[in-house]
């Protein structure tokens, strides 16, 4: 008997409002409003990079279909980048252009899990993860990691043990870490590599921050020796290039992965925007300057939001993730506090976007508006913690 229309449960658990339910409201308040809660950036990209720079008489076709893999400027853009960076030779066919990290997260997910299986996820993490793993009817297993490195006692690899079942197919890892700012330490990335390969796991590495380091150094998972075989990683030119809106990522792994990621890839989105791949290129080939500026500018952005909310300065990219329950007035829960910032002119992402351990954080971007906008902002939400 056909069932009544209804929309997919999958798609009914869902929310578009995952970085603020007050963001309608944000809109009818007189005033400025600050926009800490997604994760953007005030700076232009590189001239060569922006969409107008893109022309017809020097792209023939532009506006038409791209290959399906990439177009071919931008992959041997992203390869010499990769040899660059890592000195390591990527296998050209095991290289997919994305449109954008989002969907070639959510490709990767749908490519190495099938629904009903557990992606275990340390937290705090990328809010739209677990809505991907919903939306392949898949479960995300959540364990509390980035905000308990160096925590006396914490045992990495004991905690994510605990979260393997005998659905458990892959570890999603963002590194460096969104929201905390995080890197991740050896003994971390050895506990997540002894998990996977003892239970024989997938590791979705997601490198969104990887060009914006302020302190130390990323070690990528996808170069340890141990995790050949098991990593898929995916990359964005989204914030190191300023090209959010651009919607350019790339995904690469080992052949098997890369068959299914590429043939998902075509049914779901078929290619990535032309015109952007070259604008992509160009941003690769050509923004070492402009990306050692703009990190310069981020890490002294990071600095000052660190220092008005009284949280240690960021390791490396956009975020700064707090506790706010001390200044939580009395009787008050994190909606209430998020109205009061609102009400001050500040938006912020609430923490358990990031993960249900979380109900007293939140997520602050220090790049989303300009040093000068920044400063106001900060000071805003400097008068609703000291209350």
């Amino acid at each position: 008997m056909p069932r009544h229309p209804r929309v997919a449960p999958a798609a009914a658990g869902l929310s578009h409002e995952v970085y603020s339910a007050l963001a309608l409201r944000a809109r009818e308040r007189p005033g400025p409003v600050y926009p800490l809660h997604v994760g953007d950036t005030w700076l232009e990209p590189l001239p060569a990079a922006r969409a107008e720079a893109q022309r017809s008489a020097e792209h023939p076709r532009l506006h038409g279909y791209a290959p399906v893999q990439g177009e071919p400027a931008l992959l041997a853009a992203i390869l010499r980048r990769l040899a660059a960076r890592h000195g390591v030779d990527v296998d050209p066919a095991c290289l997919q252009v994305m449109p954008g990290a989002t969907t070639g997260l959510a490709i990767v997910v749908g490519a190495l899990l099938a629904p009903g299986d557990e992606l275990v996820v340390p937290s705090p993490f990328w809010p739209l993860i677990r809505g991907i793993a919903i939306s392949r009817g898949c479960t995300s297993v959540e364990v509390p990691f980035f905000t308990r490195l160096g925590e006396r006692g914490f045992d990495p690899e004991a905690a994510l043990e605990r979260a393997i079942g005998p659905r458990t197919a892959a570890i999603y890892v963002n590194a460096p870490n969104n929201p905390t700012g995080r890197l991740l330490p050896a003994a971390a990335a050895d506990a997540i590599a002894a998990v996977a390969r003892r239970h024989d796991l997938w590791v979705i590495a997601d490198e969104a921050y990887e060009d914006l380091v302020h302190a130390g150094e990323h070690r990528p998972l996808w170069r340890r020796p141990e995790l050949a075989g098991r990593t898929v990683v995916t990359h964005t030119l989204s914030k190191s290039h300023a090209l959010a809106g651009a919607r350019i990522g790339y995904t690469h792994g080992p052949p098997e992965a890369m068959r299914a990621v590429r043939a998902l890839q075509f049914h779901e989105s078929y290619c990535a925007a032309r015109p952007m791949q070259f604008a992509a290129a160009a941003a690769l080939d050509g923004g070492d300057a402009w990306l050692a500026e703009a990190r310069a500018a981020y890490a002294a952005a990071g600095r000052a939001a660190a220092a008005a909310v009284g949280a240690p300065p960021p390791e490396a990219g956009t975020f700064l993730f707090f506790d706010a329950a001390p200044a939580f007035a009395p009787g008050e829960g994190l909606s209430g506090f998020l109205e009061r910032c609102l009400d001050a002119g500040v938006l912020l992402t609430p923490g358990p976007a990031c993960g249900r351990d979380f109900e007293t954080w939140v997520r602050l971007c220090f790049t989303a508006v300009p040093p000068d906008a920044l400063a106001d902002a900060l000071a805003r939400l400097g008068a609703v913690l000291r209350r």
